[in-house]
C-alpha cells in the first residue's frame, strides 16, 4: 500500500533541520549564476552591451575579486556555524535539551546559513567561468556575475549584522518562554478549533447514522481485533483523513488508544478494530498512519509547549539556579495558555463517513491532563517559596475566569487546594500565609460566581492570541 501523505507531520519534520533551507538557496545561487553567466555570455559575443554601472576590469583582477569574496564568505560561514553551536549549547544547559528543537526551527538561523552558502557557491562557480584568451580570441571575463558576487557580499554583511543581533535577542529567557507561548497557541488553534468542527466529518450532525459511541465501544471490547503497535517512541502524529477513509472502504470502525504526544510501546495495543475480521484490512494503514519518532513535537501536540514551559520553570527554581523571576514569568504564560484552553469546547473525537456513521474513535482530550501538566511539577518545585505559590494561585484564579463548565472549573479547584495544602506546609512567614489565602479567596469568589450562575466566562479575543508570539501579555501578566 503507498504511504499516506502527512503534511502537517512533513511540514514540522522539515522545519525542524538545519539544511532544507541552506539547500534551497543554493539552488536559487546556481540557477542565478546560470542566467547571469549566459548574459555575460552574450556580453562577451557582442549582443548584449554592458550597463556602466557593471564593474569591468581584466581576468586577473576579476579572479582576485572573486577569491577574496569566496574565501571571507567561507570564512565567516565557519563564525555563523560556530555562533549556531554556541547557542545551542547554551540553550541546552539553560533551558533543558528539548529545548534544541525551538532553536533549530528559527527561521532566521536557517535564512542567514544559507545565505552565505550560496553566496560562496555563486562565488566559486563566477571563478569556475573565467578563461583566459586564446587563438585570437580575447579571455572571457563574467563581469555582470563578478558584480553580482560583489552584491552579494555586501547582503551578507547585512545577514551578518542580523544575525548576531538575532542570536543576541533569541537566547534570552523571556524570549524563548514567548516563542514557547506562541508555539502552544498555535497548538491549541490547530488541536482545539471552534466546537463540533471534529465531531462529524463529512456528514451534518443532524445526518448521524448507525450504532451510538456507546454500542459501538461495547461492540469494540467485546468483539472487536487488538492491533499491536510495530514501533516504539512517541507518537507524533496520525493520520486521521487517511484512517477515516480506511475505515469508510473496508466498513470497519476503529478506535484508537493513544494521543499524539503519547509514547507507543511495540506490542501494546494501537487500536481496536471492529468487526474482527476485517482487521487485517487496516493493519497496514494504521501502521502507516501512526507516525513514532525518539521525541515529541509539536505537531497536533499541545501538551508538549506546556511540557517544555514547565522544565524551564522548575530548572530555574532549582537549588543550582534558584531563578525565581524566570519561573513567574513562566507561570504566567501558562496561564494564558490555560486561559485559551478554557475557552475550547472539549469535544468527542467521533469521526463519521460521508453517511454519518462513525468509522473512527480517538481517546477524549482532557482538560485534567493539561491543567495536571502545567501545575503539578510547579507547585511540587516550589514549596517554602511564597512568591511563586502565590502566582500560581493567582493564575489558577485568572484561568478560572474563563472556564466555560463546572467539570473545568472543579479541575481548577483541586489544583487551587493542593496550592494552599502546600502553602500552609511550607511557608512559615504568617504574613505570606496571609496573602496567598487571600489570593485563593479570590479564587474561590470567581469559580462560586461562575457555578451559581451570577458572572460569565470571559471570551478570548482572536487578537490576543495573534500577539501571544510577538511577546503580548496574557491575564497571567
Amino acid at each position: 500500500m503507498r504511504r499516506p501523505r502527512l503534511p502537517g507531520w512533513r511540514r514540522e519534520a522539515l522545519r525542524t533541520t538545519l539544511w532544507l533551507v541552506p539547500i534551497v538557496c543554493v539552488v536559487a545561487a546556481v540557477v542565478l549564476f546560470v542566467t547571469t553567466y549566459e548574459l555575460d555570455q552574450a556580453v562577451y559575443r557582442g549582443s548584449l552591451d554592458l550597463p556602466s554601472w557593471i564593474r569591468t576590469g581584466s581576468a586577473d583582477a576579476g579572479r582576485a575579486v572573486l577569491i577574496g569574496i569566496a574565501a571571507a564568505v567561507i570564512t565567516v560561514v565557519g563564525v555563523v556555524f560556530s555562533i549556531t553551536i554556541l547557542a545551542l549549547t547554551l540553550a541546552s544547559q539553560q533551558f533543558g535539551p528539548r529545548m534544541l528543537r525551538t532553536f533549530i526551527r528559527d527561521l532566521g538561523t536557517q535564512v542567514t546559513l544559507g545565505v552565505f552558502v550560496a553566496s560562496f557557491v555563486y562565488a566559486v562557480l563566477a571563478l569556475g567561468s573565467i578563461t583566459e584568451g586564446s587563438h585570437g580570441h580575447p579571455a572571457f571575463v563574467p563581469h555582470i556575475s563578478i558584480t553580482i558576487a560583489e552584491f552579494l557580499m555586501f547582503l551578507d554583511i547585512a545577514f551578518l549584522i542580523y544575525f548576531i543581533h538575532h542570536i543576541a535577542v533569541t537566547i534570552q529567557l523571556p524570549e524563548v518562554i514567548a516563542t514557547i507561548a506562541g508555539d502552544l497557541g498555535r497548538a491549541i488553534d490547530e488541536t482545539l478549533p471552534e466546537p463540533l468542527s471534529r465531531v462529524t466529518t463529512g456528514a451534518a450532525a443532524s445526518d448521524e447514522r448507525g450504532p451510538t459511541v456507546a454500542e459501538l465501544s461495547d461492540l469494540l471490547d467485546t468483539e472487536g481485533l487488538i492491533i499491536p503497535a510495530t514501533r516504539s517512541g512517541y507518537l507524533q502524529f496520525v493520520g486521521y483523513a487517511q484512517l477515516l477513509a480506511i475505515a469508510e472502504g473496508t466498513d470497519t470502525v476503529i478506535r484508537l488508544v493513544n494521543r499524539p504526544g503519547h509514547f507507543v510501546l511495540a506490542g501494546r495495543p494501537l487500536a481496536w478494530v471492529w468487526p474482527a475480521a476485517r482487521a487485517e484490512e487496516v493493519r497496514s494503514a494504521l501502521a502507516s498512519a501512526h507516525i513514532t519518532g525518539p521525541q515529541r513535537t509539536l505537531a497536533q501536540d499541545p501538551v508538549f509547549p506546556i511540557d517544555q514551559l514547565v522544565e524551564i520553570a522548575i530548572r530555574a527554581l532549582s537549588p543550582a539556579v534558584n531563578d525565581t523571576f524566570t519561573a513567574l514569568t513562566c507561570i504566567d504564560w501558562l496561564s494564558d495558555g490555560l486561559s485559551n484552553i478554557s475557552g475550547r469546547h472539549f469535544v468527542e473525537g467521533v469521526y463519521r463517513d460521508r453517511a454519518g456513521v462513525i468509522r473512527l474513535i480517538e481517546p477524549d482530550p482532557s482538560y485534567a491532563r493539561m491543567v495536571n501538566r502545567a501545575v503539578d511539577k510547579v507547585r511540587q518545585a516550589a514549596r517554602g517559596m511564597p512568591a511563586v505559590l502565590i502566582r500560581l494561585m493567582d493564575a489558577l484564579a485568572n484561568v478560572a475566569e474563563y472556564t466555560i463548565s463546572a467539570e473545568q472549573r472543579q479541575v481548577l479547584r483541586r489544583e487551587a487546594d493542593m496550592v494552599l495544602r502546600a502553602s500552609v506546609e511550607s511557608i512559615v512567614v504568617p504574613e505570606d500565609l496571609s496573602d496567598l489565602k487571600r489570593r485563593y479567596a479570590r479564587f474561590e469568589q470567581i469559580v462560586n460566581s461562575l457555578d451559581s450562575g451570577v458572572g460569565a466566562p470571559r471570551s478570548w479575543p482572536k487578537a490576543v492570541v495573534g500577539a501571544r508570539a510577538k511577546g503580548g501579555s496574557g491575564p497571567g501578566g
